[in-house]
C-alpha cells in the first residue's frame, strides 16, 4: 500500500478553475474521505489522483513517486465507480478475473486469486453467475472485487454507494469499512454525504468551489470548523449563527450578545466589527436563570429528541434537547451556551477565530 501525497495540485477547464491549489497527504492504509457538494472539485481531485485526469499544474506522489503527468496505466491503483462498469457479457467470475487475465497471469493462479477475493467478499455462491440480474449490492461488491483482486498500491472510489437505496447503503458503508479495516489499503472516497463521511472515515477533506475548506479527523472538523461553510455542511442540524457587531482582544475570554456577556475559549487571535457566534444544537441548554433568551417558534419530534427552534436577537439559534421537555411555541425561554464548544467567526470572510480550543486543529487549504 502506499502514502499519497497532493502538493498545490490544480486543475483548469479553459477559464473555469475546477480545483485551486490543494494540498493534503493520506497517510499509508488511511480510510481517506472526499467531502463536499456537487462541483465542488472532490471527483476531479480523485480522478487527478488516480491519472484520470491530468493536474494543470502541481505534484501527485504516490509511494514517494512523483506521478502526476503519468496515465492511471502507470499507478498502480484501482478505481470504483458509482454506476459499477461491469462487463455485461461476462459472469462474475470473468468480471473479476478480467484485470489479471489483461496481465497473463497463468490461469491457475487466476483461478486462486479470484476465489480468495471471492471468499472475503461473501460473493462465492455468485461467481458462476451472470451480471445482468445480480442486485445492487452484490453488482457492487463484484465491481470491489474487480479491483481487489489485483493488490494495487491504493483504491480509488467514486461514490460507490450512491446508486443503492438508503437502507442498503447503510449496510454496505459498513461492510466497506469493515473490509478496508482487514485489508489495510489505502482507499479514497468521494461523497457528498456528510454523514456517510464522519461515519467511514479516518481523515476528511472538505471541499467547496475548488478549494480545501478544512482536513483532519471527523471529530476536530466537527467540534471545530475552520471556517463557516464546514459548520454548515458538516452536522444536523448544522452550526448556529448568532451574528454580531463587537470585538474580542487577544486573550480575550468573554464577548456581548445583545448586551449579555458570553463566555468562550481564550482568544489567541482577535478581532473587531463583524462577527459570527458558533454553536452547534446539542450544546444549547435550555435555562430560565439564563440572561440571553429566545422565543420558541417550532419543535420537530425526533424520538429520543426534539429539535427546537428559537428567534433570538441575533437570529434564528436550534436546539437539541430530551423529547419530553415540554415546550410551547410562543414560549420565552432562557438559553445557556457551553462555552468550551463555541467557535467564533469573522463574519465576512468566513474563517474561523483561532482560540486555545482550537489552536492545532484548524487547517485551511
Amino acid at each position: 500500500m502506499a502514502q499519497i501525497r497532493i502538493e498545490n495540485v490544480r486543475k483548469e477547464f479553459g477559464p473555469f478553475t475546477a480545483v485551486q491549489s490543494s494540498s493534503f497527504t493520506i497517510e499509508d492504509g488511511e480510510f481517506f474521505m472526499l467531502l463536499g457538494p456537487s462541483g465542488c472539485g472532490k471527483t476531479t481531485t480523485l480522478r487527478m489522483m488516480a491519472g484520470l485526469d491530468l493536474p494543470t499544474s502541481g505534484q501527485i506522489y504516490i509511494d514517494g513517486e512523483e506521478v502526476g503527468q503519468k496515465p492511471a496505466s502507470q499507478r498502480d491503483i484501482a478505481f470504483v465507480f458509482q454506476m459499477f462498469a461491469l462487463y455485461p457479457h461476462m459472469n462474475v467470475r470473468g468480471n473479476i478475473s478480467y484485470p489479471l487475465k489483461s496481465q497473463g497471469m497463468k490461469s491457475s493462479a487466476v483461478k486462486k486469486q479470484v476465489e480468495e477475493v471471492a471468499e472475503i467478499l461473501g460473493i462465492t455462491d455468485i461467481l458462476d453467475r451472470p451480471v445482468g440480474g445480480l442486485s445492487g449490492g452484490d453488482r457492487q461488491r463484484v465491481a470491489l472485487g474487480r479491483a481487489i483482486v489485483r493488490d494495487p498500491k491504493a483504491f480509488f472510489m467514486d461514490e460507490p454507494l450512491g446508486a443503492l437505496d438508503a437502507e442498503f447503503r447503510e449496510h454496505m458503508s459498513e461492510e466497506l469499512r469493515a473490509l478496508h479495516d482487514r485489508m489495510g489499503a489505502t482507499t479514497v472516497y468521494v461523497t457528498h454525504d456528510q454523514l456517510e463521511a464522519m461515519q467511514m472515515g479516518d481523515k476528511i477533506v472538505v471541499m467547496n468551489h475548488g478549494v480545501v475548506e478544512q482536513f483532519g479527523v471527523p471529530q476536530d472538523i466537527y467540534d471545530w470548523p475552520a471556517t463557516k461553510f464546514v459548520a454548515q455542511f458538516i452536522g444536523s442540524p448544522p452550526m448556529n449563527f448568532l451574528d454580531f457587531d463587537g470585538m474580542i482582544g487577544t486573550g480575550g475570554t468573554e464577548v456581548r450578545l445583545n448586551d449579555v456577556v458570553m463566555s468562550v475559549p481564550k482568544s489567541i487571535e482577535g478581532a473587531n466589527g463583524k462577527l459570527t457566534f458558533g454553536i452547534r444544537p446539542e450544546h444549547v441548554t435550555l435555562d430560565d436563570s439564563a440572561a440571553y433568551r429566545g422565543r420558541v417558534i417550532a419543535t420537530e419530534y425526533l424520538g429520543t429528541t426534539q429539535i427546537v427552534t428559537f428567534d433570538t436577537p441575533n437570529g434564528l439559534l436550534k436546539a437539541r434537547v430530551a423529547s419530553h421537555e415540554v415546550i410551547n411555541t410562543g414560549q420565552a425561554i432562557g438559553l445557556r451556551f457551553d462555552p468550551r464548544t463555541i467557535t467564533l467567526f469573522d463574519a465576512t470572510h468566513g474563517g474561523a477565530l483561532r482560540s486555545e480550543a482550537n489552536e492545532g486543529v484548524l487547517n485551511h487549504g
